[in-house]
């Protein structure tokens, strides 16, 4: 009979001390910041889009790489 008033009176506590607790809403983890815009350009070789901050200038456009830039200047000289 002790163990039984025992086992009653610890679950007595343990229910107000579970009422007691400060509640913390579940708050939604904050969304990151929005990226920024940027232009896309196209490469006057091939037509790939690609970011401005990417692409490599050159006569005639902008090109998507060192290698498309020197076909495209090969193939067009200046006039």
């Amino acid at each position: 009979m002790k163990f039984l008033i025992l086992i009653v009176v610890v679950l007595l506590v343990l229910w107000v001390m579970r009422g007691k607790r400060p509640q913390v809403p579940s708050a939604r983890p904050p969304e990151p910041p929005p990226v920024p815009q940027e232009p896309m350009l196209a490469c006057a070789q091939c037509g790939l889009h690609l970011p401005r901050a990417e692409a490599l200038p050159g006569r005639g456009g902008v090109f998507c790489s060192e290698s498309h830039r020197t076909m495209y200047e090969q193939a067009h000289p200046p006039a």
